[in-house]
């Protein structure tokens, strides 16, 4: 379960990576658990914020409408259809904090849940799926327009059914996540997806559990040991479980698999997921009357000072 300590420690530590906003994510859990964890991140975010620390922009709820062939590091047990009216309630619990939600929308009352997430200015963001191209078609018409880490524990592209990755390359209504931490994609598919999404329709995300800030052991996931040794984190049966991976190194890895520039790997950390989030307002890039987020690295790209809305967060070697 989340808490509130737990969170602030979390938002503490972000910009130790230059991290300075960004989604809670929850995971498939008994509705106790689920409850407990978007209560928490609802009052945190409504409540206890401050400058100085990495803003916890809303709540990004990653099951449990899943499908269960699909489900990755998600316990099967608690996969569940998805639910409008069970939605609702934990979307109150959270204080209307939920901005995103994974789901496989091919699952028995998926494409409602697609249609009530647009009709409140929620995104549907299809993950953990088998759904074919038709379906996921489906979905884009209901109002699906976020794809949660592409390739991994979705139905793959083949050349007789192009799937939820076709789906992906061929709609630019579909903006892709990409998890590029040399585990969950080879760089060739990275070379592949940037020639079909280009900067403007991915964004770098790094799927992290707690343990990226930890010494390599066996730590906890939902109920689930997970075994970290050498920056790759495993379930039991050798399932990856989330990452170790902190955001910077994502851009690095970006910019070394596909030689992009430096203005886009910045593009696809901050600009694409604030216009997606619809705070451009206010995050993803530096000008006057934005929120002073920034972050100041050298020249191998490291974070030697991060500031957030204004406060300083970090500084390489002092005490933040």
């Amino acid at each position: 379960m989340i808490n509130l300590s737990a969170l602030d420690i979390i938002s503490t530590a972000l910009p130790k990576e230059g991290t300075t906003s960004f989604l809670a994510t929850t995971m498939t859990q008994s509705f106790t658990v689920i409850e407990n964890a978007l209560m928490n991140a609802g009052k945190y975010i409504h409540e206890q914020q401050s400058p100085g620390k990495a803003e916890i922009l809303g709540i990004h709820l990653e099951g449990p409408y899943d499908n269960k062939a699909r489900a990755g590091a998600q316990p099967v047990d608690f996969i569940v259809n998805s639910s409008i009216e069970q939605f609702k309630k934990w979307n109150t619990l959270a204080k209307k904090s939920i901005k995103i939600v994974t789901l496989a929308p091919e699952q028995p009352g998926g494409i409602e849940m697609v249609k009530y997430l647009y009709e409140n200015s929620i995104i549907a963001s299809i993950g953990h799926s088998d759904a074919t191209y038709e379906e996921v078609n489906k979905a884009i018409e209901a109002g699906a327009k976020h794809v949660t880490h592409l390739f991994n524990q979705m139905r793959g592209m083949h050349h007789r059914e192009p799937g939820v990755v076709g789906a992906a390359f061929l709609h630019d209504q579909l903006t892709a996540e990409i998890i590029l931490d040399g585990f969950h994609i080879r760089p060739e598919m990275v070379k592949l997806v940037y020639k079909q999404k280009g900067n403007k329709e991915l964004i770098l995300i790094t799927d992290s559990m707690r343990d990226k800030c930890l010494i390599n052991g066996v730590y906890d996931l939902g109920g689930q040991a997970v075994t970290v040794e050498g920056g790759k984190a495993l379930l039991q049966d050798g399932t990856l479980a989330g990452s170790t991976l902190k955001l910077g190194h994502a851009m690095k890895n970006m910019m070394h698999y596909i030689n992009c520039s430096l203005e886009d790997a910045i593009q696809m950390a901050s600009l694409n997921p604030a216009k997606q989030l619809n705070i451009i307002d206010r995050k993803g890039t530096i000008s006057i009357g934005k929120d002073a987020d920034i972050v100041i690295s050298d020249e191998q790209l490291e974070v030697v000072m991060t500031f957030c809305r204004g406060q300083l967060a970090y500084l390489q070697g002092g005490e933040h």
